[in-house]
């Protein structure tokens, strides 16, 4: 049944609006480069040609489409081609893609094409072979454009659980934890500030530890990578980078927003309507403007900061501790302002609340229905003048099912996610403190009250976005409404709340 599988557009609305929005980008080059080295990797240059993209882009020529920064792509090929070998070496069979997207004037993306990549088989350094995909309606290959989506909604999973969730916010919020409780007396500002966005990390990150991302763990069983996936987890933290975790840092990086004083909050986002985005800006600058406010009640001047000794320990063990391996790169605050103070404070709070709750508690709502999100692929795509290639000319279905994640993994993984995506009847959340008397400051209960009233006049802007027909990525064609940035939720399988703190 047709219905099973996933429409281009809902395909690629979830880049914008679904459970892992954090990684589509922009297009800087074509065709898309690599930047594995390439005495180790040889040429990982992308084969994707101008012929490929054909007349699909509103009749726009490729270098057009490019100036008009209509191309944005969905790239899982350097993180992933490093460990195909290895990935394939075991019962699951993958590739390293890449999916390329035009933006319609209607405001949705299209995907154009799917690369498909795998090593070369006589070694690394002679490159990669790859084969390009294009969309169909009917036939066979309809049924293969079907499978090459479902071999990047599998990457995607995959990425999405073991990055964009365990590592860049689980993972990374821990240090900050281990060094607030170090080094900062719970009486001063900061740690009051800070502490509500703990609650329970430690717990559930343990928990994680093991049963979910252990040796042999459910997470092991239930997404691509198998033994490797730490592994990845680990090597792309390579590339992670302080500043970039502020929320515009992101957009500008990805190129999906580029400065502009005449918008709002100075930032213009070059996919207007990217759900997640928009939300997201709205969330981060009120976030920081809390902070703001608090910081400056308690440090009115940047000397205060910098003979606060116990703040100076504090971001000192943070750094030269707790990302040890990256305690000498330049880009890391130097705690010396009330500026660097304020970005500090909101890129934890934003990390702990507002992206992981982009990330995870969607997961039940998008990914529950595991044709439309697998997480394992089995089999690699039917060659031509295969039987398997005949099976799919006569029953696409059954390929479909015999490739994507088995049955008892379905079921382990569907538990999984659906333990994750559910609020405790007890949660806090942004805006909420669970004891009113957290500090005896006026100015600072004022400006939290201020805060409380802000993120209720979002709720009441994602609402009203979400009824207006003419932005069509907040709904979408399963007519889920984008609702993962909506502050607050009560208890259960809501797919919206933003909880203080990382605490399933």
């Amino acid at each position: 049944d047709k219905s099973a599988w996933r429409t281009d557009e809902e395909f690629a609305r979830e880049m914008l609006a679904g459970v892992n929005p954090v990684n589509i980008s922009r297009l800087q080059e074509f065709p898309p480069a690599s930047k594995l080295d390439p005495k180790v990797y040889g040429d990982q240059t992308s084969t994707i040609t101008e012929q490929d993209l054909g007349n699909t882009m509103d009749g726009l020529p490729v270098d057009e489409a490019f100036k008009q920064n209509k191309l944005f792509i969905l790239d899982h090929h350097d993180a992933l081609m490093p460990y195909l070998r290895r990935i394939n070496s075991t019962s699951n069979k993958i590739y390293a893609s890449r999916t390329v997207l035009f933006l319609k004037s209607d405001g949705t993306l299209k995907p154009l094409v799917i690369e498909l990549s795998l090593p070369h088989p006589d070694g690394d350094r002679f490159g990669r072979i790859s084969k390009v995909y294009t969309p169909a309606e009917e036939g066979v290959e309809a049924s293969i454009w079907q499978l090459a989506k479902a071999y990047v909604a599998v990457n995607d999973s995959g990425y999405h659980q073991l990055i964009s969730h365990w590592l860049n916010t689980h993972a990374v919020c821990e240090p900050v934890v281990i060094a607030t409780n170090r080094q900062l007396s719970v009486v001063h500002p900061i740690y009051k500030l800070l502490h509500p966005h703990f609650r329970d990390t430690m717990n559930i990150n343990a928990f994680a530890r093991q049963i979910l991302i252990n040796a042999g763990g459910i997470l092991e069983t239930t997404v691509f990578p198998a033994r490797y996936a730490m592994e990845l987890s680990s090597v792309v933290y390579k590339d992670w980078v302080f500043t970039e975790q502020a929320f515009p840092e992101d957009l500008i990086k990805r190129g999906v927003a580029v400065k502009d004083e005449n918008s709002p909050h100075g930032l213009r986002l070059l996919i207007e309507d990217y759900p997640y985005a928009v939300d997201g800006i709205e969330i981060w600058f009120a976030i920081k403007t809390w902070v703001e406010d608090y910081c400056s009640f308690y440090y009115k001047t940047d000397d205060i900061i910098q003979k606060d000794t116990e703040l100076q320990s504090w971001w000192k063990e943070l750094v030269e501790e707790g990302h040890g391996d990256k305690k000498d790169e330049p880009w890391w605050p130097k705690m010396q302002t009330r500026e660097d103070l304020v970005e500090t404070c909101t890129i934890i709070i934003w990390t702990a609340s507002a992206l992981h709750a982009a990330v995870n508690f969607g997961q039940y709502p998008y990914a529950g229905y595991l044709p439309n999100r697998p997480t394992i692929s089995r089999k690699f795509m039917p060659e031509k003048g295969t039987p398997e290639y005949k099976e799919l000319e006569s029953s696409p279905d059954t390929v479909f099912l015999k490739t994507i994640t088995a049955q008892l993994q379905i079921v382990l993984g569907i538990a999984l996610i659906e333990i994750l995506s559910r609020h405790s009847t007890d949660e806090v959340y942004l805006g909420q403190r669970d004891t009113p008397e957290w500090t005896a400051d006026t100015e600072p209960l004022k400006a939290f009250d201020k805060f409380g009233k802000k993120l209720a006049e979002i709720e009441d802007r994602i609402t009203s976005m979400n009824n207006d027909e003419k932005l069509k990525n907040r709904v979408g064609p399963v007519k889920v409404p984008y609702t993962l940035l909506f502050p607050t939720s009560e208890g259960g399988l809501t797919g919206r709340g933003i909880p203080n703190s990382v605490s399933i």
